[in-house]
Parts: structure tokens; sequence; C-alpha cells
């Protein structure tokens, strides 16, 4: 049997490569929770620098309710900076580019009254969106008239580019974890030699002090 070249994928392994990037490149999930009256929920997610963040967002008005639905929506990041804010929000669209690895959290809060048995919660439902997911491929192939496949060849890329980004971030942080654990073990060490020459140290001190002690009494010669 022909033995398979260094380098090539065996007979039925680029298949599943390729099964494996379009389950990972498959359509997120929205969001959706009840948010009640004068209440505030917020969502919080990690993510990588340079990347891009879409979102859609829609807030039901409580089943019958003579007023509309009313929330404000705000989306910030670990150090308070805003990214996007609407007042008495209902239903719209976000982007925004982050500058940096960080937690971002899109807040939700109600302006309606406390709810009573007669005044439903109100319904969120939030699509948000990042990395390849985000990007608008069907708007790519319009500028580059691109055709399906090569669409799909460029989604794939772009997951693969991501997926290796991903390792590389993991990879850095194992690093740095490391660094970190050899560097708190090396101290570690060093309080612990510093602990035995202190305990040395004062069991020697007990020992003549008790020693000049005894003789002191004439216990011993």
């Amino acid at each position: 049997l022909p033995l398979p070249l260094p380098g090539r994928p065996r007979p039925g392994q680029a298949p599943l490569l390729t099964l494996l990037l379009l389950l990972l490149v498959g359509p997120a999930r929205p969001i959706s929770f009840q948010l009640p009256g004068k209440a505030r929920k917020c969502l919080r997610e990690e993510i990588h620098r340079d990347t891009l963040v879409t979102g859609e967002y829609e807030i039901g008005a409580p089943p019958g309710s003579s007023t509309g639905p009313s929330a404000n929506l705000k989306i910030t990041d670990s150090a308070g900076h805003i990214l996007y804010a609407k007042e008495d929000a209902t239903k719209g669209k976000f982007a925004f580019t982050t500058e940096d690895y960080d937690m971002f959290e899109a807040c939700f809060e109600s302006k309606l009254p406390v709810g009573t048995g007669r005044m439903p919660d109100q319904l969120v439902v939030l699509d948000m969106k990042h990395g390849v997911e985000a990007k608008n491929y069907e708007e790519i192939a319009k500028v580059e008239k691109l055709k399906p496949l090569e669409v799909e060849l460029r989604r794939l890329e772009d997951l693969s580019e991501s997926i290796v980004n991903d390792f590389a971030y993991m990879k850095k942080r194992e690093e740095e974890m490391r660094d970190t654990n050899e560097s708190t073990n090396t101290r570690v060490l060093y309080f612990s030699i510093f602990s035995m020459c202190c305990l040395i140290g004062l069991a020697t001190w007990q020992v003549f002090y008790l020693r000049r002690f005894f003789k002191a009494k004439k216990l011993i010669e």
C-alpha cells in the first residue's frame, strides 16, 4: 500500500477538518431573557483585541401594556469606557472594534415601574457576534465578485486564522502563568529557607540559654 507523503493530509483527514471548521463556524444563537420593571441585567464576555463586534437587539413591550418598551442599553469595557449607548431602546444594531483583550459588558436597564401581576416583564433578545461570525461575507462577495465556493473558502481561511490566533494567545497565557508559577515557587523556596534558618537560630539560642540557666542553678556542671 502506498504511504501518505509527509505534510499531506491522509485520505479522509481533509474532509474531517473541513467538517470541523464548518461546525465551528455555525451560526450563533441569540440570547433572550426577561427584564423585570426597574431592573438591570448585564451580559459579560471576554473578546480578543482588534476584533470586530456586531450585535442586534430587540426589546418587546410587556403583553397587555398600553406603553411601549422602555429600557436603556449601554455597552462598556472593564475601564468603564462607553462603546455604545441607547436610551429608550426598542430595536437596533451596534458595531465596534476592540482595541485590546478585555471584558465587555452589555447592560439593559428597565425604566418601567415595578411589575405586578398585571405588568409582565419585557422580553429582551440580543444577538451578539464577534470575529468571523461578525463579518458580512455576502457583502464581501458582492464587492470582490467572489463565487460561492470562494466565499466559503474565505470564511474557512478566516476561521482558521482565528483558531490559530486563539491558540497563540492561549500559549502566551500559558507561558505567563508558567513564569508566574516559577517566580512564586522561587519566592516560596527562599521564604522556606529563611524560615528554617530562623528556626535553627532560635533553637540554638534556646539551647545555650537553657544550658546557661541550668548552670546558674547548679543543676548541671
